[in-house]
């Protein structure tokens, strides 16, 4: 119950966070290692050919993997991208993303997130492969993940 009322205060902090809400992105679901967010096609995230850029998709994608770990470190835990690789698939200027992110792998240290972003057909957008640090916070009073 603890787990679950941590995990509805980090979805309502992260929705109303500046850039989610500058990008339109809104944390849908995180369970069990898992997460989903939608983001919008706004014109405000097109680059000169009208398309949606990969950078406001990257993102989307990033942030995905962010949430789907959060279910997985002890609340006190901080984590941040080391690195990820996206591959763009197809082009967006229309509708609505979704992007689906399972976490693969989680170590003490480290864990690495796999993505997937499709639009409102279900098509495939973009995937997207990240690894994230885990710092431990040593003071780790409070309910663990």
């Amino acid at each position: 119950m603890v787990k679950q009322i941590h995990l509805e205060q980090v979805i309502k902090a992260a929705n109303r966070s500046p850039y989610y809400r500058l990008l339109g992105m809104a944390v849908k679901e995180i369970k069990e290692g898992e997460s989903r967010i939608e983001m919008p096609f706004k014109q405000g995230l097109t680059h000169p050919y009208g398309i949606a850029h990969g950078g406001a998709i990257a993102s989307l994608a990033d942030s995905a993997v962010a949430m789907a770990l959060v279910d997985l470190v002890h609340v006190k835990d901080r984590i941040t991208t080391i690195e990820f690789k996206i591959n763009f698939l197809a082009s967006v200027n229309k509708g609505k993303l979704e992007a689906h992110a399972k976490i693969i792998h989680k170590g003490s240290k480290t864990a690495v997130g796999d993505v997937e972003v499709v639009n409102e057909k279900g098509k495939l957008v973009a995937k997207l492969v990240a690894t994230y640090s885990i710092q431990r916070n040593n003071d780790r009073h409070g309910p663990p993940a």
